[in-house]
């Protein structure tokens, strides 16, 4: 039981520090709403329950083996992130598309953003090599049934993730509001999230896989 508090305890510092994943889910909830970012939430959660599976039948193991292979992941993610991040400096007003992405349908955007949730986690191999590592730490071999444990330890993880996720989203969620009654902070956010994607896309892709 004190290996799960400890287990817990290393997910949450994990989770507050700041990455794509965050930067992701507070400009979504700022500029969107809790619905779209409920929707990158479960994207998220989504990629990580993924990534257990993967570390779990030793595809992280192969990415360190191979890498070539872990290049091309790493580069994908790197583009994909700096895709989103220029698509953001692109745009000429954020909370105009915003209301309009709302009035052409919630359906639409809500796969959109659960879809941009989910890429965004899946194509970074380092959560994938996150997983592979810290999970066995805490699996005890004497207790036998170490699938049965790593399954539970994955859905903690996936479950902690969740938490945190719902709880920027309602940061997000009241940092728009202020920010909607500051049009010169509206297009503040929109640089400072913009170019903290893409500096996070440039850290993946020029990043080293010891790294």
């Amino acid at each position: 039981m004190a290996g799960l508090w400890v287990f817990a305890g290393a997910l949450c510092l994990a989770y507050l520090v700041p990455g794509p994943d965050m930067v992701l889910i507070l400009q979504t909830s700022a500029l969107s709403g809790r619905t779209h970012a409920f929707a990158v939430a479960a994207g998220l959660a989504a990629a990580r329950a993924t990534h257990v599976g993967l570390a779990a039948v030793g595809l992280a193991a192969l990415l360190q083996a191979a890498p070539t292979l872990f290049d091309l992941v790493r580069l994908a993610g790197a583009a994909y992130l700096v895709w989103i991040g220029i698509g953001m400096l692109r745009a000429s007003d954020l909370w105009r598309e915003a209301g309009s992405l709302r009035a052409a349908g919630a359906r639409r955007s809500w796969t959109a953003s659960l879809r941009r949730g989910l890429l965004t986690n899946l194509l970074n191999p380092k959560a994938l090599l996150f997983c592979s590592v810290l999970l066995p730490q805490f699996i005890r071999a004497d207790d036998g049934n170490s699938a049965g444990q790593f399954l539970m330890l994955g859905a903690i993880l996936v479950a902690v993730g969740l938490v945190f996720d719902l709880a920027y989203a309602g940061v997000g969620a009241a940092l728009g509001r202020w920010m909607a009654r500051h049009p010169i902070v509206q297009r503040l956010q929109k640089w400072i999230f913009a170019c903290a994607l893409i500096g996070f896309g440039l850290r993946l892709a020029l990043g080293h896989r010891s790294s």
